[in-house]
């Protein structure tokens, strides 16, 4: 169990039968009357975000979001395959579970499936993925200076914004979060 009183940032808990993650809270103490806890919450299955206030002795129960690092295998229509690395158990996911930066992720490469007393609500793919590029104008000598970008096909088929010095045959390395270049890999 716990309290309003204690809550701190990223603890999870159960709260009117959905799982809610604490963003930021906020102990009140006013000069007159009771004090109370101010708190803003994402609800892990379904990403919405409110503010809610509790009393400091308000109680509820502890919620363990499990985070299972799974080999992403392939996908058939719009069912998605991981493995369990230990058991080697296959676990086929709905493209609902998936976020739209899901298009960095190729075949093998590991990724943390979360779930809630074995619910799976969510596939969170690595932060940084290495990928070739397939299909890009050519680049030119001397084009690493201005900072201007073109637009390039990696090889899972997603098109980003890379700079002009990049060629096709190139693997470039990309933050999931952002879907931006970072660097030569």
């Amino acid at each position: 169990m716990v309290t309003a009183g204690d809550f701190r940032n990223g603890v999870t808990f159960e709260m009117d039968g959905n799982v809610m993650q604490i963003i930021e809270f906020q102990h009140v103490k006013p000069g007159k009357g009771a004090a109370f806890v101010r708190t803003k919450l994402r609800n892990v299955m379904t990403g919405s975000v409110v503010e809610k206030t509790f009393s400091p002795t308000d109680k509820f129960e502890n919620a363990y979001v499990e985070r299972k690092e799974m080999q992403y295998l392939y996908n058939d229509g719009d069912l998605y395959y991981f493995m369990d690395m230990e058991s080697f158990e296959q676990l086929p996911l709905g493209k609902d579970k998936l976020d739209d930066n899901f298009v960095f992720v190729k075949e093998n490469m590991m990724c943390k499936v979360i779930s809630y007393k074995g619910n799976v609500f969510a596939v969170e793919p690595p932060m940084f993925v290495e990928l070739e590029i397939t299909d890009t104008e050519p680049g030119f000598k001397g084009d690493t200076a201005t900072g201007t970008t073109k637009p390039a096909v990696l090889e899972t088929g997603t098109t980003i914004k890379v700079p002009l010095f990049i060629n096709i045959g190139d693997v470039i390395r990309i933050d999931t979060r952002t879907g931006e270049y970072i660097e030569r890999a």
